[in-house]
């Protein structure tokens, strides 16, 4: 969509239940206890409030802590997902030297893991994030790459693909009522800026971008028409990566998917439900002791009467020795710890299978014994397959905006390099230990199987290839392999 027309609902209204549903993802996402009650108790209509925990009424006094618990299910399955994708980063590769050197700088300087990590992470959760390519000369002296959320954008798709998208939000220190919101659209070539004085459901007009101070500084390096500024390449500087395709609310839509989107809210509040009754469990059984009112200290007029747990002499009271009320008596309830461990595995290992992770990559189906890389990987076999298809997602998104990034080095910094869409290659995912290593190629060197280079390389995988054929000399000249071979030397 284009600008906003002025005075127009907002968010626009086609896509209004995406950010309903973007928002309740959220809300399990954050883990906030308030915002979830908020949630469900607010949109959920009234005839469902009653089976979710989240959209009951405590029917405690306003004084009386809430008992409700949350466990964190949600955000332990968007980080798994990240630490599957980038806890070791990809392969990046271009052909041209001097261009490679320059990647990798910036690279490093831009804690692009980091920003991956994150990104990959509120992907899981929001169905899919933007990579968005800027720069500030004040910050870096290289083009930066940014994440932005899918609830502060509009993108617009052409046969699947990104063609434009405006990126959103809202200024701070405005007035009662008054909503200013800073709109950054990216199109072919050009980035166009727009400021809007608005309400909270209502876009309001446009006014010059020098009215707000965060804006204003924007109005330097806009050109000409006082609104864009041109990129000088023709590549679009933001990228879509949805988490996962296609959309089962919406199939013919580009808009990925949460891992929530199974949907797993029924299940992540059904496990907040039994950790909350197993927790009530164990607050109820604490021990209680009953007492006769003879046990009791009177503590003067209006305080009431206590009883002294840690006293080891009582005064004599007159209290017939066959009396059974005159006795002390302990009352401890039962704690239902199996069935609600087994619950809880249960919900949770059902969780991860639709979410497409394997049990395994949340603790279950562990015995505590160590394991091989083969073994692990077996049992992680969905959580492999899960991040193969994400990684296909990540790799497009990634090479178009580092490329796009080369392409602003170039153009407005002035780097010398030849940009190039690079390699983008994912690797295993499974950290072999050194033990499993060495097996193997000690059973590919007794079958003849396997030279010097390649075992280096299969121990070495991040070595270059001069100093894999430098060691795979050094083993060869330490051995007596290098030797020439005398046979051949012999007269006929």
């Amino acid at each position: 969509m284009p600008f906003p027309t002025d005075n127009t609902p907002w968010p626009p209204p086609e896509w209004a239940q995406q950010y309903k549903r973007m928002a309740l993802d959220d809300a399990w996402y954050a883990g906030d206890r308030q915002r979830l009650a908020r949630i469900y108790g607010h949109h959920t209509p009234p005839a469902e409030r009653r089976f979710k925990l989240w959209g009951r009424r405590s029917q405690e006094h306003h004084h009386r802590r809430d008992h409700r618990l949350h466990v964190p299910l949600p955000g332990d399955i968007a980080s798994t997902s990240a630490d599957l994708l980038f806890a070791e980063m990809p392969a990046i590769k271009v052909s041209d030297q001097a261009t490679q050197e320059r990647l990798d700088d910036v690279l490093d300087r831009g804690r692009m893991q980091q920003t991956l990590l994150g990104a990959a992470e509120q992907a899981a959760a929001l169905s899919g994030v933007f990579l968005r390519t800027t720069w500030d000369r004040s910050l870096a002296e290289y083009p930066l790459i940014t994440v932005m959320q899918p609830d502060s954008a509009f993108p617009e798709f052409r046969f699947g693909m990104l063609r434009a998208v405006n990126f959103w939000r809202e200024l701070s220190g405005g007035r009662d009522g008054v909503v200013r919101r800073h709109i950054e659209r990216h199109e072919s070539g050009r980035i166009v800026h727009a400021l809007y004085q608005g309400t909270a459901d209502n876009i309001g007009r446009t006014v010059p971008l020098t009215e707000h101070p965060e804006t204003a500084e924007l109005a330097d390096s806009l050109d000409a028409d006082g609104q864009s500024i041109t990129t000088g390449i023709r590549e679009l500087t933001a990228s879509y990566v949805p988490n996962m395709l296609p959309n089962r609310l919406h199939r013919g839509a580009p808009v990925g998917r949460s891992d929530y989107a199974a949907p797993l809210h029924d299940l992540f509040d059904s496990l907040d439900m039994t950790w909350t009754s197993w927790m009530r469990d164990i607050r109820l059984a604490r021990g209680r002791l009953i007492v006769p009112d003879g046990y009791l200290r009177n503590d003067g007029p209006g305080n009431g009467a206590t009883f002294d747990e840690d006293a080891e002499i009582y005064a004599a009271l007159k209290i017939p020795p066959t009396e059974s009320g005159g006795t002390i008596t302990l009352a401890q309830f039962n704690i239902r710890v199996a069935e609600h461990q087994a619950t809880c595995e249960a919900i949770v290992r059902q969780a991860a299978q639709s979410a497409g992770y394997s049990a395994q990559s949340f603790g279950l189906d562990g015995s505590g014994q160590p394991i091989t890389a083969t073994e692990s990987d077996s049992r992680d076999q969905r959580s492999m397959v899960t991040r193969s298809k994400k990684a296909g997602y990540w790799r497009h998104g990634l090479a178009e905006q580092l490329y796009v990034q080369q392409m602003l080095d170039v153009s407005l910094f002035g780097q010398r390099i030849k940009p190039e869409r690079p390699q983008v290659e994912f690797g295993t995912g499974v950290a072999e230990s050194l033990q499993s290593t060495a097996t193997t190629l000690d059973l590919l060197n007794r079958a003849g199987a396997v030279s010097a280079h390649t075992k280096v390389k299969i121990l070495h995988p991040e070595w270059d290839d001069t100093a894999i054929q430098a060691e795979a000399a050094a083993i060869l000249a330490e051995t007596g392999q290098a030797a020439p071979d005398p046979v051949g030397t012999f007269p006929m």
